[in-house]
């Protein structure tokens, strides 16, 4: 999932990808050494070592480190063999990739719409949308907040369904105590550099406690092939580098520390941000979100970025457009008005600058400012 690395030039950038960076910068260096004068950069210690460390992170068996999130969640349903003529169930709003993860196997994406307080799946649409033809299940757990996954997770049982995880934004967060990528039948990850665990280039993971699908996994990333020259199934190259893995196996050790600053900044938001004309992010007892983004909505979203630009403090949008209203699937019959709720959220969504860098003088400047232009409403 992209974001503009001008924001950095804001005074309060919306997220300071440098400033994260030069926390580890040391280690980093010598991260990069270490692969150079190993002279193995594909296939080796660190992205061997990066998988085991990050499945155990998680709680699962096994981590598969992939290219990047969207072969993730596309390796998943294609190990399942899921293909045309099946359906995938998928929130009607979130990032493009999880319906694109879907159409790249010939599947078909089928959108439900969320619960609007949580922005997540709603598990009795959910129910209502099975078909015989549905196979899995992909729930995201939207701006690092997890989905209600024991309600998916009986829907998935009594359809025998598989369930996915779209974690690509919530490394770290808890439902019900258990750490997500441990919640369902499998689960991907990205670690696109503005990630809560971001590389310094692209990367992904697959998380499972399945031995057979991560064996399956781990051909299918490499041409098919678990024996050089031997190619058992039709494969892809999409391999996490060792430079990259080295780089995640030290970022790793800082999430848990970054993470929970994260709470605390959206603590801070929480209780400075005036929720009479502005609509707060809500959090379910059950769960404990990392705050990938920290999201409010405004029906004068536009105005309330442009307004925060004017005073140096970077915001971004997501996601300004819903997949189903998008180019790619303008031939899915789907118009302006299917999915209602999930067209309210897209064109109102607002994304405060969150990071475990800002400082409690800059929240409360951001918090101060979108005071001044919601009470002018």
């Amino acid at each position: 999932m992209s974001f503009d690395m001008s924001m950095s030039n804001a005074e309060i950038p919306f997220l300071d990808i440098a400033a994260l960076t030069r926390r580890n910068r040391d280690a980093l260096l010598n991260a990069a050494a270490r692969v150079l004068d190993s002279g193995w950069f594909i296939q080796g210690h660190e992205c061997e070592a990066f998988e085991s460390e990050f499945a155990q992170w998680c709680g699962t068996r096994h981590a598969v480190g992939v290219g990047n999130g969207l072969d993730a969640l596309h390796f998943i349903l294609r190990a399942w063999d899921i293909g045309p003529g099946d359906e995938v169930i998928v929130p009607a709003n979130t990032f493009i990739a999880t319906w694109l993860a879907v159409s790249h196997t010939g599947a078909t994406p089928v959108p439900v719409e969320p619960i609007e307080n949580s922005c997540n799946l709603d598990p009795e649409l959910v129910e209502r949308a099975v078909t015989s033809r549905t196979k899995a299940i992909m729930a995201v757990h939207l701006y690092g907040q997890p989905a209600d996954m024991k309600p998916l997770g009986e829907i998935a049982k009594r359809n025998n369904l598989k369930l996915i995880e779209d974690a690509a934004q919530a490394h770290g967060a808890t439902y019900r105590t258990r750490r997500v990528g441990n919640l369902g039948h499998a689960a991907g990850f990205s670690f696109y550099p503005g990630k809560n665990l971001g590389a310094l280039g692209d990367g992904g993971a697959i998380t499972t406690n399945d031995d057979e699908l991560a064996s399956r996994l781990r051909m299918m990333r490499n041409y098919g092939s678990s024996q050089k020259y031997q190619h058992d199934i039709v494969g892809y190259n999409s391999r996490l580098d060792e430079l990259q893995a080295a780089f995640l196996r030290i970022k790793l050790r800082s999430l848990d520390d970054e993470n929970a600053r994260r709470r605390e900044v959206a603590a801070q938001y929480l209780a400075r941000l005036d929720g009479r004309v502005l609509t707060l992010p809500t959090v379910s007892e059950w769960a404990d979100p990392v705050w990938h983004l920290f999201v409010v909505r405004h029906a004068r979203r536009d105005e309330l970025k442009n307004h925060l630009s004017s005073l140096g403090i970077g915001s971004m949008i997501h996601y300004p457009t819903a997949p189903h209203l998008q180019g790619a699937y303008q031939g899915a019959g789907w118009t302006a008005g299917s999915f209602p709720i999930s067209e309210r959220l897209h064109a109102q969504v607002l994304s405060l600058p969150m990071s475990p860098t800002i400082s409690n003088e800059e929240i409360e400047r951001v918090a101060d400012a979108v005071n001044a232009f919601t009470r002018q409403q």
